[in-house]
């Protein structure tokens, strides 16, 4: 399905299920389940926790519905509220967040090398997702939207309530580590 054929269709399902047909959201719910819960298991490293607060968002989305106001999409109103169901299990996370201090001059963004397109062993892969689980939560909430959830800094920013500056330097760092903790790996001969 195309990108706004896609858009389209997300738009037609929120309609129906805010007239509360059932039915539509339970498609939404199909659709963006992996995402929700990978998103609070990713920030919140624990599977417990993590399916307790997709459970919960979806519970507040169905229950949100009437006051969504379309204005962003769908998926990322969701994925704003489970960023606030993850603040609330992480008191410090949003603190933390906040004091990532966006760096005088913003770093040159790296889109066209994102970290899993330069890991292409699986071996590889599976370091990079163990550096990930090790990141502090407020980098791996940044890195998990961003890489994992495929998400551009603006909307980011929008889910997290934070500056777009302090969305990007988050996502700089959380890449320094990374790069940092593969570049030990490697050095230790496990290619």
């Amino acid at each position: 399905m195309a990108e706004d054929e896609r858009a389209e269709d997300e738009q037609y399902l929120v309609q129906r299920a805010r007239r509360g047909e059932t039915a539509a959201f339970e498609v939404l719910v199909r659709r963006y389940a992996p995402f929700v819960y990978n998103l609070a298991l990713r920030t919140l490293n624990q599977p417990g926790e993590a399916e307790e607060v997709a459970q919960e968002a979806f519970a507040r989305a169905w229950q949100g519905l009437p006051r969504f106001r379309a204005e962003a999409a769908f998926s990322t109103w969701l994925y704003r509220i489970v960023t606030n169901l993850c603040y609330n299990r992480l008191p410090g996370l949003k603190r933390e967040l906040a004091a990532l201090e966006p760096e005088e001059s913003p770093p040159a963004l790296e889109e066209a090398r994102p970290v899993e397109a330069r890991l292409l062993a699986e071996e590889l892969g599976t370091r990079l997702r163990l550096a990930i689980d090790e990141l502090p939560a407020q980098y791996r909430l940044l890195i998990t939207l961003r890489h994992l959830q495929k998400m551009s800094y603006s909307d980011i920013a929008e889910v997290t309530s934070l500056p777009l500056g302090t969305v990007k330097t988050g996502i700089h760092r959380a890449r320094h580590l990374l790069r940092q903790s593969l570049e030990q790996y490697l050095e230790t001969d496990h290619v």
